[in-house]
């Protein structure tokens, strides 16, 4: 007796299992992700205010290479102020207007500790984690944002990041966007000196870089998400399609074997064929 086949579906192999998966939760996966992404730096002031100051200066290391930590342009948690002036850390720190001296200050028991990423990180990235979860609750309501709307949000931040670029160019705290100069005469100094001056919050340049990160982090999650979520759901329609024709071809096969079981007159399952039948109906498919 020739061994018999037991005919069967295919399973979905692991990958095929991961892309269904990812297609239904793949919105929760990037905001656990992001979230992680920005919580971090808030954890390096927290660990070294209660001691821990080795995992805590690693995560100033890691996040260094991700942004220039300037302490001027950063919050301080655990402090009497959230920020504080380039003076004020000059006379904390060092007297210095060196770029690389100054970002390695990292605060004080006294002034608190910096989180390990700028003010304008810190906006871009949370506005970036909000809006995604938003997204991924109300998506079926949102159009999708063209591409002149995304130049729109991101337009803001480029002008105000390549302002500040360019001033910095003369020195630290000696540039046009310090004094804000420019703005003082165009508002004919309505707000108060510090209003202008500086990157201590509540300052314009710290309004700026608030403002204009949330514009980038809503820009991007808008334009970027939907595209993001057609193509997880394209490569989920490929799997069930490769899958619905794999049930497709076990009906053919199943057909099949009953027919040849009714011409060879085989007794039991019609779904059960020797070898020879399947070899004549591999055949036959080719």
């Amino acid at each position: 007796m020739n061994p018999s086949i037991q005919l069967s579906t295919h399973p979905l192999n692991k990958s095929d299992q991961f892309i269904l998966w990812f297609s239904r939760h793949w919105v929760l996966l990037v905001s656990i992700l992001i979230g992680f992404y920005v919580l971090s730096p808030f954890l390096a002031p927290a660990l070294m205010q209660i001691g821990l100051t080795i995992p805590g200066k690693v995560i100033y290391w890691i996040y260094s290479y991700l942004c220039h930590q300037l302490p001027e342009r950063s919050y301080f948690l655990f402090g009497p102020k959230i920020s504080y002036s380039i003076g004020e850390i000059q006379s904390a720190w060092k007297n210095t207007n060196d770029i690389a001296v100054l970002r390695q200050f990292v605060g004080n028991p006294q002034m608190g500790w910096k989180v390990a990423w700028s003010d304008r990180m810190v906006s871009m990235f949370t506005s970036l984690w909000i809006f995604g979860m938003l997204w991924g609750l109300f998506r079926k309501k949102i159009r999708r944002l063209p591409w002149w709307g995304l130049v729109v949000f991101l337009l803001p931040m480029a002008i105000d990041g390549t302002t500040h670029f360019l001033s910095d160019l003369a020195g630290l705290g000696q540039g046009f966007r310090d004094s804000n100069a420019w703005l003082a005469a165009l508002t004919n100094h309505s707000f108060a000196p510090s209003f202008y001056a500086g990157d201590a919050w509540g300052s314009f340049n710290a309004w700026a870089r608030l403002i204009t990160g949330i514009f980038f982090g809503l820009g991007i999650v808008w334009f970027g998400f939907p595209y993001i979520h057609t193509a997880v759901m394209d490569s989920a329609e490929v799997v069930k399609y490769k899958r619905q024709q794999q049930k497709l071809l076990q009906v053919g096969r199943e057909h099949l074997a009953r027919v040849y079981a009714s011409q060879f007159n085989l007794p039991g399952n019609p779904n059960v064929v020797d070898d020879r039948e399947m070899k004549v109906n591999d055949h036959e498919e080719q």
